[in-house]
């Protein structure tokens, strides 16, 4: 694929910057280089090639969900708390 001048002067547009004539040489060697090497890559044999999503396979990285622990004494729960009622931590009430 080749880019043409009006094709650069367009996506500038749409990119609402403003080049130069100089900078737009330059900006229309360096993409039709860039269009030009990634276009390198249809020319590469991919005929007995299976289709892959992801290069390293997937494992699931989730760890068990199991009590380890004792759930912990009410008494030591509610020890600095300035209040508790019914088992549960008793607060100001706010409007």
């Amino acid at each position: 694929m080749v880019l043409t001048r009006e094709d650069l002067k367009q996506v500038a547009m749409l990119a609402q910057i403003e080049l130069d004539e100089a900078e737009s040489n330059e900006l229309h060697s360096q993409l039709n280089d860039l269009l030009q090497y990634v276009g390198s890559i249809d020319s590469i044999d991919t005929e007995n090639v299976e289709p892959t999503f992801y290069l390293l396979p997937l494992k699931n990285v989730w760890r068990l969900d199991e009590d380890s622990q004792p759930p912990l004494a009410p008494d030591y729960v509610f020890q600095n708390a300035p209040g508790h009622e019914r088992g549960f931590f008793k607060v100001p009430r706010i409007l």
